[in-house]
């Protein structure tokens, strides 16, 4: 093989740029490269040297933390089986299991209010902005669009949820609109790392993460047996809220939380399925909104 040759077929395999490297490495070939196969410039050696040099599998990352918990919503059949009954009221037990198994996957869409009023004093003042209440319109047009039959739309009773749920639910007008103390904004538990703009107290932690977490065993787990279809479902509420469901529900540690951004009035989608796995569909999607009306407060 040609000096030529052997240097196009370096760039095409190692890239152009990294064909200084290779030559400081294989050294000055001097003389006719093609007359001595055993020198620094032989094909093979030429070949092995373009080779890109990948990791051991020891430095591969290994899974961590505990195996995926079936049963974390406490609503696996599987979980109610008595092994010490006899045979016959085993066949029985196993035909009740069976029927008693959800069938339907549950949809979760997670709302993020709409832009507030940072400066109002006290909750009753923090309403949406101007732009805030586009948002909510462009959120309500998104959810109608979708197509989806939804069953509920539960909002937190804090004012900004409040006022971007009535307005979503003009799109929406078949949907039952709900209010719920639980889903209020909060500090669910003490974010890893630590941030210095935000610290909260011991006992708001304490208040609001049981609170926080109670909202997310009500309204995040698999369908009920009985239901026969899939299911979809709108929660209005806040970043910490949302934020801390997502972890919660794909059993990620939950002090994580702070490590995601939401954007006012995006959409966040889980789905629970029957044998209890969670996926997350869209995390904070607000590519719906015109770029100019994007906030995160």
């Amino acid at each position: 093989m040609s000096y030529s040759r052997t240097l196009r077929l370096l760039c095409g395999v190692a890239g152009a740029g990294s064909t200084a490297l290779l030559l400081a490495r294989l050294g000055d070939p001097g003389g006719d490269p093609g007359g001595d196969q055993t020198g620094p410039w032989s094909r093979s050696r030429v070949l092995q040297a373009a080779q890109p040099t990948w990791p051991s599998a020891a430095h591969t990352p290994l899974p961590s933390g505990p195996a995926w918990d079936f049963n974390w919503d406490k609503r696996d059949p599987s979980a109610f089986s008595n092994g010490k009954k006899k045979e016959k009221e085993k066949e029985k037990e196993e035909l009740s299991s069976e029927q008693d198994k959800p069938k339907a996957t549950r949809n979760i869409l997670l709302i993020r209010h709409s832009q507030y009023n940072l400066s109002g004093n006290g909750d009753k003042e923090k309403v949406l902005t101007p732009l805030g209440r586009e948002q909510a319109e462009l959120t309500g047009q998104r959810l109608a669009a979708l197509g989806l039959k939804y069953e509920t739309l539960v909002h937190s009773s804090m004012s900004r949820a409040t006022e971007t749920a009535n307005i979503i639910s003009k799109h929406l007008q078949e949907v039952e609109l709900v209010s719920c103390d639980l889903l209020r904004e909060g500090a669910p538990i003490e974010p890893v790392p630590p941030v210095t703009h935000w610290k909260p107290d011991a006992v708001q932690y304490h208040e609001d993460g049981a609170r926080i977490e109670a909202a997310f065993r009500r309204y995040i787990h698999r369908a009920d047996a009985k239901q026969k279809e899939d299911s979809y479902e709108i929660i209005v509420c806040h970043a910490n809220v949302i934020r801390y469901f997502v972890c919660r529900a794909l059993q990620f540690p939950p002090e994580g939380w702070l490590r995601m951004g939401l954007n006012n009035g995006s959409i966040t989608w889980l789905t629970v399925r029957p044998s209890g796995r969670v996926a997350l569909r869209t995390l904070g999607d607000s590519g719906f909104m015109p770029v100019d009306k994007l906030t995160r407060t």
